[in-house]
């Protein structure tokens, strides 16, 4: 890339800052600063013009209020670019809030991007080229599962095996670290979001009742589990029958939600064990020791760690605040890039 003086300036005044780029939520650390933003990945567009008009919090509580002429958009889909005009104006929103505070009008940061393992390079390319049009200066792209395993301090540079498990809203990622190399690993392009559609199905299946998104995944959250909890809970959800027409009000427990959940958990669970299954012998006791690290959102989904450690026989614990791992990991490479550049993709 040729050298840009003016980007050089602005960027002297800019704050390097780390992204997560998710299908659910997009997080941004901010050097020195930590989790400045934390914001659902949601664009409300101009149906003819696709002009922007709300990103973040404001646009997701449109989903399914807007009038016929906006567009309630989700850029994102299975942790990849599925519309890059609007990525590209989401990113540019979100980079400019972390800048609310700064002197710089129009902030050239350098800027450290979490993607699902295995993307193509053709996914690759658009979240470079979307993050450069929104205002970065340098891209960096690093892997989700890399980047909450250096978050929450895994031996990966280590002789022997560290496994996570990345759950998030589009991928549930499951890697194998070794010497700073992956041993095996297995993205599968199943997680939050399809939790939510099994929910919602559920509902609309058993009930004749169909409720939003933003219901199912309310549901999932405050009752939603993968194994029988000491107290059954049971939660209070609005929808419209589809039989009257009408409003109406259920009541649901957490076995039906546990139930609506156990496809997609089961199918992350498969994914897990096949993982487990390519560990060389020399490494299952480095495992069996140090135990199965998850994070990511869909790692609090309550008894996933006993339903997997259960299945496993090898002890599955929960990060420390699993949500904001990927982006306190890019935030760390940030520190020094140089020393973590083994662990960042190169674009062919």
């Amino acid at each position: 890339m040729a050298f840009n003086p003016l980007n050089w300036i602005l960027g002297f005044f800019s704050l390097d800052i780390g992204i997560d780029l998710g299908t659910a939520n997009t997080l941004v650390f901010v050097r020195g600063k930590g989790i400045v933003i934390n914001e659902p990945s949601w664009v409300t567009v101009e149906r003819k013009s696709r002009r922007p008009i709300a990103v973040g919090q404001e646009a997701k509580e449109m989903a399914g209020r807007a009038p016929k002429n906006v567009l309630v958009v989700r850029p994102l889909r299975d942790g990849v670019i599925s519309e890059f005009e609007i990525t590209e104006e989401m990113l540019a929103y979100f980079i400019g809030k972390a800048h609310e505070q700064s002197i710089v009008p129009l902030p050239r940061p350098r800027v450290v991007i979490g993607v699902p393992t295995g993307v193509t390079e053709v996914e690759k390319r658009a979240v470079n080229d979307a993050a450069l049009l929104a205002g970065a200066r340098q891209v960096y792209l690093i892997e989700e599962p890399t980047a909450s395993a250096l978050a929450v301090g895994l031996p990966i540079d280590k002789v022997g095996g560290t496994v996570i498990v990345d759950i998030g809203g589009g991928t549930c990622e499951v890697t194998v670290f070794s010497m700073g190399g992956v041993v095996s690993s297995k993205s599968l392009r199943m997680a939050g979001d399809e939790m939510d559609a099994a929910v919602l199905q559920y509902i609309r299946n058993k009930y004749n009742v169909l409720i939003g998104e933003r219901a199912a995944e309310q549901l999932k959250v405050k009752i939603g589990s993968a194994f029988p909890m000491k107290e059954e809970k049971t939660a209070t959800v609005r929808g419209r029958n589809l039989v009257s027409g009408l409003p109406e009000t259920l009541e649901v427990s957490s076995i039906e939600i546990r139930e609506a959940l156990s496809g997609v958990i089961d199918n992350i669970v498969q994914a897990v064990k096949e993982t487990v299954d390519e560990i060389p012998a020399e490494m299952i006791s480095d495992v069996m020791d140090a135990g199965i690290c998850m994070s990511g959102g869909g790692a609090l989904i309550h008894g996933l760690d006993e339903r997997l450690s259960e299945e496993l026989r090898i002890r599955c614990w929960v990060a420390d605040d699993p949500l904001t791992c990927v982006a306190r990991g890019a935030g760390l490479v940030l520190e020094d890039i140089e020393a973590y550049s083994h662990f960042l993709l190169q674009l062919d």
